[in-house]
């Protein structure tokens, strides 16, 4: 499923643009990485996008139809949202975590099904977690606890996942045990959309890079073509090298080289 946005514009009550004529695109398999410093506007995007703002001017589309024109069943059917941290109230299974995804298939008060059951289980199975499928998910580590939220979105059965910041509260293992997975599911032909802090996960891992900076487009296009150094620099004010290894590309701070706290 493609996503399109055009020209996209927002602002809260009495304040300047937070997003200002904002265009992209993210074609069907796409893995797009979100990149800016604090306050650029990515969590503001991604909230217009899953239909949190609707206050906007311009347009989001998926496949070419406007998102204004769906029911938020419909949303459900083609967006899943995956958060950087999930705290359960309750002490729920992990199987029961991922059969959340399936709400929009049970009318209220409805238990879900074998069949939907299986369903769940396939999507844990996908992301490597089934064996977990018993366990309380409060008692699961952080990256065991996102591969779970990855899973619950997948049982939505929506094609296109939007990850805001999935492994900022995740050790380096786990971060990149998590994005593994996720670069697998674009190559299985989900659209993936996730904003990071972090430029050398977006080098290592996605296809694309969308650079916001005051709100809007500073760069967007081929990760190798669009991450340089220079791109850093207007971003972050960090000087930095690009550097070829055997397992790719690799982004390096300058020591010394900050230009700003």
């Amino acid at each position: 499923m493609t996503l399109t946005v055009s020209h996209l514009t927002f602002a809260y009550p009495k304040a300047p643009p937070v997003l200002e004529d904002v265009s992209f695109t993210v074609p069907a398999g796409d893995f797009l990485s979100v990149l800016g410093a604090n306050g650029a506007g990515k969590s503001t995007l991604f909230r217009c996008l899953l239909g949190g703002l609707e206050g906007y001017s311009g347009a989001i589309s998926l496949d070419g139809r406007d998102v204004r024109t769906l029911s938020r069943r419909e949303m459900a059917a083609r967006l899943a949202y995956i958060p950087q941290i999930h705290r359960p109230t309750f002490g729920y299974s992990v199987l029961d975590t991922a059969l959340m995804g399936l709400t929009r298939h049970l009318s209220p008060f409805q238990s879900p099904s074998k069949a939907l059951e299986q369903q769940a289980l396939t999507a844990l199975e996908q992301l490597g977690v089934a064996h977990l499928a018993q366990r309380n998910f409060a008692a699961l580590s952080g990256g065991e606890q996102q591969l779970v939220l990855i899973a619950r979105a997948l049982c939505q059965q929506s094609e296109v996942l939007i990850m805001d910041e999935p492994t900022a509260s995740l050790d380096y293992g786990n971060q990149l045990r998590v994005l593994e997975q996720v670069r697998s599911l674009s190559e299985r032909g989900y659209t993936v959309l996730l904003s990071t802090h972090d430029p050398q996960h977006a080098l290592r891992f996605s296809r694309r890079v969308l650079a916001l900076q005051g709100g809007r487009v500073a760069a967007e296009g081929d990760t190798r073509s669009v991450l340089t150094p220079d791109l850093i620099r207007q971003l972050y004010g960090v000087e930095s090298v690009l550097l070829d290894t055997p397992d790719g590309a690799a982004l390096l701070p300058v020591r010394g080289g900050d230009r700003h706290v």
